[in-house]
Parts: structure tokens; C-alpha cells; sequence
């Protein structure tokens, strides 16, 4: 018997469109992110121009705050669906499957490709790929870097940390549903949600989430934000997909209150928390800083998936059933997508929805292959930054369509269904 979360196996939830368009539009700012990168002055990026500004890290900083923790919420809404239809075990399985598979292809013929470059441009080595190869897997235990626990001099899990979290998180998922009876998970579940019809209510997880941020750290390599941050707005996407009631509760003034956190925030980062490491450092300002950027995480999340709630909702038709697992569940019923956008429309989303994780899997890698020769070039630092989005978008699109999408073993490699 499934314990934790009642199994609802006869009403599969259909699929938001508005959900896949956030995926879409993160994995577009990310390749715009990485490319940018090159020409960062704070940040360590493979492949380095020789000219470099800090300008990136303020125009970034309102989107980091909230770009990948949205990611982790909407992971957690699919996960409560996927839970409720698949069972525990069912939901491991999908999971190793359509994360774990892609993610062990990427780890044995992708990531070595970008720390190769990163040590040719460097000058730390020159022999072939081949011979440098089996370096990237010389590894040692490291358990108190959970949940990353293999490392080694040129070993990385790279881009994909956030697969590593997201089949993380979902191990832990399955052990609590297994763990929590079903009557217990109902009714801590009806408190929750009468609670939250108190006016802002739904925003006190903020201070649990600053809590975390300002005791653990915010880690640059992984999008500047907590590990077990990641965790938190992983099961909050996961409640807030089991109740109506709290998805009534996401109201846009939640956005307002973000803004207003995140401004004072960013005075901190510019004074007092700037003079010292304000990511990891324990002073006063820093620890200050590191709790109203997790509150403003939290806020700025809610806020969105507010404006996607009702975004959805209005371009769902009438006949769209109300009581199905709505605008924070899994998205727009497919009936009411052909009625409402036509089949031309339907294959765009479509289209856009299954190529999402094979991009997001491919995109550093080409980033790096497509700087690698550009930060050479004669040219302007801003030419060679639109010369790398756009040769690096051209390459990603070409290698998914002629590649990836075509055949069998390709899609299930890179995680898509077969």
C-alpha cells in the first residue's frame, strides 16, 4: 500500500503548457548566462576573454534569486502528481530513467569535454582529449559533500548539479511517502491549508528558507543558492500542488514583498556584506544579506507561479474541469489546448515540452566548444558574445532536431520518451 500520498492512478493529471514555457524560457537564459560567463570577471568559467567585466553579476542577480528555485518548485509539482499516479517505487523508476540516464550519458561522454578546453586554455595541458579522458574519472569519496559525494581534480558533475539534486530530492520524496501514513499526510495537509487562508500566511516558509540560507551558505556553483534551499522549494512546489486551497493563497502581492527584500538585500551585498565574502562569510551584513536573499527567493517564486496560475487559467477553455488538478498541479487540459489554439499550436508546445531536458543536458558543453575558438578572435568583447549565443543556439537546435529527437536510443539517452 502506498502510505504518505493517496494513489490516484484512474485521473492522470494533463500537462501545463505554461510550465513548459518557464522550462523554456530558464534554458534560453541560461545558454544567453553561460555565454556570458566568458566574460565575467568574478566568475572561474572554462573558457576566458581576455578582456572582462563585472557588469554580469548585477545584471543577473534579480533573475539567480529566482530562476532555479522556480525550476526546483515546478519539479516538485510534477512530483506530486507523478507520486499520486505511479506510486513511490513507479516514481523512482520514471525518475532514474528520464534523469539518472541522461545524466550518467552526460557524465561519461559530455562533461570531460569542457574541462578538457578549461585546461588547454589555461596551459595546464596539452595532449589529446582521448588521453585526458580517463583523468576526468580519477575520483575519491567525499560523503560530507552529500549529495555529491564523488571529486576529484577534474572531475564535476558541471551543469548537471541540478539533475543531481532533482534525483536527490526525489529518492527522499519516495522515502517520505513510504514513511508518512496516508490519514497522517491528509490531515497535516488540511491544517496546512486552512492555515494559509490567513492573509500572508503563505509567505512564512520565507523565514525557514532565509533561515537555511543564512546559516548554510549560498554556493556559487550551484546557481548561488543553498543545496538544501533547493530542497525547500522542492517540497514547497510539492504542497502547493495538493490542495486547491493553496493555490488559492498564491497571490501577486507576494511579488511586491520579493521586490522589497530583495532591494534592502541588495544594499547589503553593495555595503556592509560586500566588504567581505557575503556568500559564505559569517559576519553580521553577510549572514543578513544571505537570509533576505532566501526570503526573497521564496516570495519571488510564489509571485510567479501566481502569474502562471492565472495565466493558465485563461487560456484554458470553459470545459476544462475545475477540480482537476489545476493551475499549480500540471497544466492546461489537452481538450481544451486543441479547441483553444489549433494543431499547429499544439505540435509548437509540444515540440518545445520534449526538447527542454536534451538541451538543457547539451548547452554547456556546446557554450564552451562554440568560446573556445571565439575568445580568440579580433573582435569587440559584445561581438564575440552574440557570435557565441548565436552560433551555440544554431548548434543546440541542429544537434537535438538531426541527433537527438529522430531515433529510439537517442531520445531515451537524453531522457525523452522513447
Amino acid at each position: 500500500m502506498m502510505r504518505g500520498v493517496e494513489r490516484d492512478p484512474a485521473s492522470p493529471p494533463d500537462r501545463r503548457r505554461e510550465l513548459d514555457a518557464v522550462r523554456a524560457v530558464v534554458v534560453v537564459g541560461l545558454v544567453l548566462f553561460h555565454a556570458a560567463l566568458v566574460f565575467d570577471a568574478r566568475d572561474d568559467f572554462y573558457v576566458k576573454n581576455a578582456e572582462t567585466t563585472e557588469l554580469t553579476t548585477f545584471v543577473v542577480a534579480p533573475v539567480v534569486v529566482c530562476a532555479m528555485p522556480l525550476l526546483f518548485a515546478i519539479a516538485g509539482i510534477g512530483a506530486w502528481h507523478s507520486v499520486r499516479s505511479r506510486g513511490a517505487g513507479g516514481f523512482v523508476r520514471e525518475r532514474m530513467l528520464r534523469i539518472g540516464v541522461p545524466l550518467l550519458v552526460a557524465l561519461v561522454l559530455l562533461l570531460p569535454f569542457p574541462q578538457f578546453l578549461r585546461a588547454r586554455s589555461e596551459g595546464t595541458w596539452t595532449g589529446s582529449y582521448l588521453a585526458f579522458w580517463p583523468r576526468f574519472f580519477d575520483v575519491r569519496l567525499e560523503p560530507g559533500d552529500f549529495p555529491f559525494v564523488l571529486d576529484g581534480e577534474h572531475f564535476e558533475t558541471g551543469h548537471l548539479w541540478f539533475l543531481v539534486m532533482l534525483l536527490t530530492w526525489a529518492v527522499v520524496l519516495a522515502v517520505l511517502v513510504r514513511l508518512v501514513p496516508d490519514d497522517v499526510a491528509r490531515r497535516t495537509r488540511g491544517r496546512l491549508a486552512q492555515a494559509v487562508g490567513a492573509r500572508g500566511a503563505v509567505l512564512a516558509p520565507a523565514v525557514v528558507v532565509g533561515v537555511v540560507c543564512a546559516l548554510h551558505e549560498l554556493e556559487e556553483g550551484f546557481a548561488a543558492w543553498s543545496r538544501w534551499g533547493y530542497l525547500l522549494f522542492f517540497l514547497g512546489g510539492l504542497v502547493l500542488a495538493s490542495d486547491a486551497r493553496f493555490r488559492a493563497a498564491v497571490r501577486r502581492y507576494a511579488g511586491l514583498v520579493g521586490v522589497g527584500v530583495f532591494a534592502v538585500g541588495m544594499v547589503l551585498f553593495l555595503g556592509p556584506a560586500g566588504e567581505v565574502d557575503a556568500f559564505t562569510g559569517r559576519g553580521a551584513g553577510a549572514v543578513a544579506f544571505r537570509f533576505l536573499y532566501g526570503v526573497a527567493g521564496w516570495c519571488w517564486v510564489l509571485a510567479l507561479l501566481g502569474l502562471l496560475d492565472r495565466w493558465g487559467a485563461r487560456r484554458r477553455t470553459p470545459s476544462a474541469d475545475p477540480a482537476a488538478p489545476g493551475a499549480l498541479g500540471v497544466a492546461s487540459a489537452h481538450r481544451g489546448d486543441a479547441v483553444a489554439h489549433g494543431p499547429w499550436r499544439r505540435r509548437a508546445w509540444a515540440y518545445l515540452g520534449a526538447a527542454m531536458l536534451p538541451l538543457y543536458v547539451l548547452h554547456q558543453p556546446v557554450v564552451v566548444a562554440v568560446a573556445y575558438p571565439v575568445v580568440g578572435w579580433d573582435l569587440p568583447a559584445p561581438a564575440k558574445y552574440a557570435v557565441i549565443v548565436a552560433v551555440s543556439f544554431g548548434v543546440l537546435l541542429a544537434v537535438y532536431d538531426l541527433l537527438v529527437r529522430r531515433t529510439r536510443i537517442t531520445r531515451v539517452l537524453l531522457g525523452m520518451r522513447a
